[in-house]
């Protein structure tokens, strides 16, 4: 059994169990100074993970209905340490630390007219006439709205503000999306062991989720994947790109010997993601072909590693995947090589989109910031190999997060 990658260089300290208190506070300042560095005086959040960043508001989508209808919304002030928080009244709704009453209002139905102009009257008894703001999400109502809203003119997209703050994780953020893989890696030593011909993908779903939440999280990010992979691109599914599709979501398929399975999962725990990705078989052994490409993997995420630290460009790992491939990108052309993670489970920087390499030069690693990296190696007539790691970016180096093996493969 092959182990999960080992530390390079210094060691950091992650608490055991994230200081609730201090997390909001620290978060609370580096978002206050995103926004005074970009010149915005109020920011408007409307997407689940940026509330939670904002707030510290958990919100399980118990209702997929109505996740959009009723959901919490955060106004966040460049000169209030605290952020105002209008909550539905919904069970299962959390706050780690508590917002201030008069900072704690009732619902915003911002998808309906009447609901915005309510909330236009909230907001000009709390945003200053003038004040730049930014948000980042409108609805069809508050497009209609925007001038009883946004009284100073269009605001600007909140996202260059939140993008600037989450970047680089506190350490009680990181013992939050620690805790979210650990939560996702014990949760998955159930999925493993019901791995046998004649499961099917959903019976997978449901031990995950089952399991999950008995050990802590506090959401299902996705729907979770248990992609069977075609032996050949004709074989898949058909795609605009030409390459492999994923993910494909999981249907009733019943699971046969000798399916190479790929697998994305992403649990929350506190606001937090995980990210958990792993190659299978079902019911047999890999075919030697198939253990080469799993240390063709390995390979080349050894060199992406190797080269890993604060200081390094997201093109200085792309260059040395692509070496460690022979001159071929060993990633899916509709994804990357690697993203962050945090409060969604994929973030700033992605690593080798069509941005294109000049954008990746001048995308600088900071020490703090949490990257998962997700080579793929794939050749016809095998079901390819794809695994994810996560870990924290150092100044001399990385820590991992991760911790699974990555069985059945192996050296």
């Amino acid at each position: 059994m092959t182990n999960s990658v080992a530390a390079r260089g210094s060691l950091i300290d992650i608490p055991d169990e994230p200081d609730w208190a201090r997390m909001r506070s620290e978060t609370g300042a580096r978002l206050r100074s995103a926004m005074s560095e970009q010149g915005v005086d109020a920011l408007i959040l409307l997407m689940n993970g940026y509330v939670g960043y904002a707030t510290g508001a958990s919100w399980p989508l118990l209702d997929a209905g109505l996740s959009h209808v009723e959901r919490p919304v955060a106004v966040v002030l460049a000169d209030d340490e605290h952020p105002h928080l209008f909550m539905p009244f919904r069970s299962g709704a959390s706050v780690e630390s508590p917002v201030p009453d008069d900072h704690l209002h009732g619902p915003a139905y911002l998808e309906f007219d009447h609901g915005v102009e309510h909330f236009a009257r909230e907001l000009a008894g709390l945003i200053p006439p003038g004040a730049k703001v930014a948000v980042d999400e409108l609805t069809g109502a508050m497009r209609r709205a925007a001038p009883k809203l946004f009284p100073a003119g269009p605001p600007t997209d909140a996202a260059l503000v939140l993008g600037a703050a989450q970047l680089v994780k506190t350490r009680d953020e990181i013992s939050c999306l620690r805790q979210a893989c650990r939560i996702t890696e014990h949760a998955i030593v159930d999925v493993q062991k019901s791995l046998v011909p004649g499961v099917r993908q959903i019976d997978l779903s449901a031990t995950l989720v089952r399991r999950a939440f008995e050990l802590g999280a506090t959401t299902n990010m996705l729907e979770a994947i248990w992609q069977v992979m075609p032996s050949s691109r004709e074989a898949g599914v058909w795609t605009t790109h030409g390459d492999l599709a994923l993910p494909l979501l999981p249907t009733d398929r019943e699971l046969a010997t000798g399916d190479v399975l790929w697998t994305d999962i992403s649990i929350n725990y506190g606001t937090y993601c995980s990210d958990f990705g792993r190659t299978w078989v079902v019911g047999e052994q890999p075919t030697p072909k198939q253990q080469d490409q799993f240390r063709q993997w390995r390979a080349i995420l050894d060199a992406v590693l190797a080269v890993t630290k604060a200081g390094v460009t997201s093109g200085d790992l792309a260059r040395a995947a692509i070496a460690a491939n022979g001159g071929r990108k060993p990633w899916l052309p509709h994804f990357y090589l690697g993203h962050g993670i945090g409060t969604y489970p994929a973030e700033a920087p992605m690593i080798g989109t069509d941005l294109g390499e000049e954008f990746d030069d001048n995308f600088v690693f900071p020490p703090g910031m949490v990257l998962v990296l997700e080579p793929v190696v794939w050749e016809d007539g095998t079901g390819g190999y794809r695994s994810e790691e996560i870990i924290v970016i150092t100044e001399d180096g990385f820590a991992p997060i991760t911790n699974y093996p990555y069985t059945p493969y192996g050296d």
